[in-house]
């Protein structure tokens, strides 16, 4: 009994330690003009950590759009591409992180896409061209995209650690060197800024679509018959 009282003892000492080693990274993201900016991630290189959790995620089309614009994942993450609108939609990517094409399908694919390399994995949809979405692919145990107010917490505990920074409208759209970041015991709040591009709307359009676009419909229409 004893002996079972002192591992319990134990076990709740690593806890507290490990509760009290959390120092958060509360993290702001500019762009060059100080404007809040969305959808930039931000990935941590540092001493210890790995993803928790299953490697899983979604990345859904709501609108005609993708949901979320951006996905940071990490490598080896399965990837289910839900299509909640009620239209048909064609996913694909040429990117050379990962190459796919799911056929023109409603509701759920049954098999998800493994994103096995990290890298920049561009999407778009061969029936609306305005269609466009994001998948960071990320060999960093921490990862995170900035929500519309250009914020982003990462988990991580007291130490040394260097940032990656990118966004689809980035240079070259290249991740870029955040620098070296100092996290203390009771946390950090880090400000980052990004040069960004201008990007055209992906609204979808109201002239008519490519003729790509009415090619393909076309031929899913014929096939149909």
């Amino acid at each position: 009994m004893a002996q079972f009282i002192s591992s319990l003892f134990i076990t709740a000492l690593a806890c507290m330690a490990t509760a009290a080693s959390a120092a958060p990274l509360n993290i702001q993201m500019h762009d060059q003009n100080g404007a809040p900016l969305a959808d930039a991630v931000v990935t941590l290189q540092g001493p210890v950590g790995l993803p928790a959790g299953a490697l899983k995620a979604d990345m859904d089309q709501r609108a005609q759009q993708f949901a979320p614009h951006v996905l940071a994942v990490h490598t080896g993450t399965s990837i289910k591409f839900p299509n909640s609108d009620n239209i048909r939609h064609q996913v694909y990517s040429f990117s050379p992180a990962k190459r796919f094409e799911l056929r023109l399908y409603e509701g759920t694919p049954s098999d998800p896409v493994l994103f096995d390399k990290p890298g920049v994995v561009v999407l778009g949809c061969n029936i609306h061209d305005w269609m466009l979405g994001y998948v960071y692919v990320t060999d960093d145990p921490r990862f995170g995209v900035s929500d519309t107010q250009g914020r982003l917490t990462l988990d991580a505990q007291a130490g040394v650690y260097h940032a990656t920074l990118w966004h689809p409208q980035a240079a070259g759209m290249q991740p870029v060197d955040g620098g070296e970041v100092k996290i203390a015991a009771a946390g950090l709040a880090q400000r980052f800024t990004l040069n960004i591009e201008a990007q055209a709307s992906q609204t979808p359009p109201t002239p008519a679509p490519s003729a790509f676009g009415d090619a393909f419909k076309r031929a899913a229409h014929e096939t149909a018959q």
